[in-house]
């Protein structure tokens, strides 16, 4: 782990492309879509930082710190953090066997399976990730985290009187686009955040941004989020509609 934490040094960084930024003014005449929101009826969804995935990709653990960081902010201010966790095996037997069986080798099949599978110790979040007893914690069993019938995110997050979401974790452009893509879909105000989300490739991290950006959410960093985003509504700190 010192040698790849050595390897780690930034988040990879993230500029929308001038042409999307352009279609985007064009079709709705701002660039960012939600200018607010209310701690109480946000939650920060920290995607698959399970040790599985984390410990051999640099640029997922090059943003723990900066999830860490989110987590600690929002629980301050009231807004809630939920781990999503992939679980891909039971009992040895596959919980998405069209996934397993025709887009991976046997042998890579069987160990995506086998180290998602509830008990194994990748299945479990990273080490360094600081999770609370209080924050909520859900299964997914495909990329999404808000697909219907395999994840119990969204009855987690309704029942906690969720609003928004703030999507983090892995793969940017698989899991957390998905996700967000999704969530948008199930009416969340949605916003990615661009250094707390993190792929194998610069290439593919960049690119899971752009269409999120243009029918789905926002995209921001850290410092917009915390800074500018999630605040209570202006006033004396009540919302209007409670």
């Amino acid at each position: 782990m010192d040698g790849q934490q050595q390897e780690v040094k930034n988040p990879a960084p993230f500029k929308m492309p001038q042409y999307v930024m352009e279609r985007v003014m064009k079709k709705r005449g701002r660039l960012r879509v939600f200018e607010n929101f209310d701690p109480r009826e946000t939650a920060l969804v920290v995607v698959d930082m399970q040790d599985f995935y984390v410990r051999d990709v640099p640029n997922a653990l090059a943003i723990i710190p900066n999830i860490n960081r989110l987590a600690r902010e929002f629980r301050s201010r009231g807004a809630k953090v939920a781990w999503v966790n992939m679980v891909a095996g039971e009992g040895g037997r596959s919980l998405w066997p069209l996934y397993h069986d025709f887009f991976f080798s046997p042998e890579n099949g069987r160990r995506h399976r086998d180290n998602l599978t509830k008990g194994h110790p990748g299945q479990a979040v990273h080490g360094e990730l600081e999770t609370r007893p209080e924050d909520v914690f859900a299964d997914k069993r495909r990329f999404s985290a808000f697909i219907p019938q395999h994840s119990d995110l969204h009855e987690r997050l309704q029942d906690q009187g969720i609003r928004n979401v703030a999507i983090t974790g892995m793969l940017t452009n698989f899991c957390c686009e998905t996700s967000a893509r999704d969530a948008m879909m199930l009416d969340y105000h949605v916003a990615m955040i661009s250094d707390a989300n993190a792929a194998r490739y610069d290439e593919d991290h960049n690119i899971g941004f752009t269409t999120v950006f243009q029918s789905f959410g926002d995209v921001v960093t850290v410092d917009e989020m915390l800074d500018e985003i999630l605040k209570p509504p202006s006033g004396d700190g009540e919302s209007p509609l409670r």
